[in-house]
């Protein structure tokens, strides 16, 4: 047991949550894997090889990252948003086109995604400033002055190629801001601002001919948002013998699909339908072939996991000495939970189709090792707390046993 505590440091049930989701993904990716299998031939076992080794890597920077003390986080994103943004701007001017959508450049052979590492980059540098920036009182207004101009530039340059990315790390960033007690009246004049574009937004792509949007230089993916945000909108019933899968709804209907033919126990592992339909089985609707193959329960266990973690996060912030680990483990945890909410929102059907993966549990390459770095960085977070916590009541009690009479002691 002492080998195991040494070893695993930090919280026991982050680990379990952590090393479950991992079993999770390498099943069911390794399941779902299929059109993946037929593009590479008949290799059967070239996706999962490639996926577990994504994961074995990503168990590496868990490690780690869980060994590094919390203080030289502080550190990172003074370095990584200025790099994140320049590789942004690459990207968007000269890289690689996958799905319609320029989000991939290549270094020495392998694809990487800036966005993740933008994400963790504002996530840390906002942890960072809200804890430099606390009074008694809450944050002071400059806070989200700072806040604002370093989240703004990176979405702004995410939006473009990947919007529900960008949506989703500001978001994120607009839950820390209220968990690092930035004052009410700056976060209610800045919902109606938002209030107000997103409505001004919603009208051009609703209103504005597909054709007229198409022309716009430099916004390439305007018509593929409107055609999502159109047939999510649509609520007419069409009866089923007059129902026809086009390729505009291809990729909703059949999670509908594989989730309306699952029951309570599902199909098994291994036995879906459906994965040899969905494009995007093994990453962006893997939650639906997770129902089909483990029905209702499978689902609900890993929608459980994820409420999980969140709370385990919430109560090691809580016990944290300082702003800058609070902030930064809630801030970790809010991203991956945020994430798999909004994945699980659009296999489920309650959300508009983006190409946000499940995190942990979808094959990926940059997101999985990202998101591996949050695990490690809320159980390095965890573990050093905890010492903390131990060596300060070993000082008190060291200290208030010093403090009794001589007399009082030997009693």
């Amino acid at each position: 047991m002492d080998f195991l505590n040494r070893v695993f440091r930090g919280d026991k049930v982050v680990w379990v949550v952590f090393m479950l989701l991992l079993l999770i993904s390498v099943v069911e990716v390794f399941s779902a894997a299929s059109m993946l299998t037929y593009k590479s031939g008949g290799n059967y076992w070239w996706p999962i090889r490639e996926h577990s080794t994504n994961l074995l890597l990503g168990c590496v920077v868990v490690y780690a990252a869980h060994l590094i003390p919390y203080r030289f986080y502080k550190a990172i994103p003074l370095v990584l948003v200025p790099v994140s943004v320049c590789l942004l701007v690459y990207v968007l001017f000269k890289g690689s086109d996958v799905n319609d959508a320029a989000r991939w450049m290549r270094i020495a052979g392998f694809s990487i995604q800036p966005s993740e590492f933008a994400k963790v980059g504002v996530i840390m540098g906002t942890a960072l400033i809200l804890s430099r920036m606390q009074t008694e009182d809450g944050a002071t207004p400059n806070a989200m002055k700072w806040i604002l101009w370093m989240t703004g530039i990176v979405c702004g340059l995410i939006a473009p190629e990947n919007l529900s990315t960008a949506v989703l790390l500001f978001g994120v960033v607009f839950l820390m801001m209220y968990v690092g007690r930035i004052p009410l009246r700056q976060l209610g004049k800045l919902v109606l601002v938002l209030g107000a574009a997103v409505a001004l937004f919603l009208s051009v792509l609703l209103f504005v001919p597909s054709k007229t949007l198409g022309n716009i230089p430099g916004l390439n993916r305007l018509t593929t948002w409107q055609a999502r945000i159109q047939r999510f909108g649509d609520s007419e019933a069409v009866p089923a013998a007059q129902f026809k899968i086009t390729d505009e709804n291809f990729q909703e209907t059949h999670a509908t699909i594989a989730i309306a033919s699952s029951n309570i126990i599902g199909r098994g592992p291994g036995n879906s339908v459906e994965r040899d339909y969905l494009p995007q089985a093994y990453s962006d609707f893997i939650f639906a072939i997770i129902i089909e193959e483990l029905g209702l329960v499978g689902g609900a266990f890993v929608v459980l996991l994820y409420i999980i973690l969140l709370i385990r996060a919430a109560k090691i912030a809580q016990k944290c000495r300082s702003y800058f680990p609070a902030f930064l483990v809630m801030g970790c945890a809010l991203m991956l939970v945020a994430q798999a909410t909004i994945n699980m929102m659009v296999a489920v059907g309650l959300f508009p189709v983006t190409g946000q993966p499940l995190p942990l549990i979808s094959r990926g390459g940059t997101s999985t090792i990202i998101n591996c770095g949050y695990i490690g960085m809320i159980l390095s977070v965890s573990y050093y707390t905890e010492k903390m916590n131990r060596n300060a009541q070993t000082a008190e009690a060291v200290h208030t046993e010093e403090d009794i009479p001589e007399i009082l002691r030997e009693e």
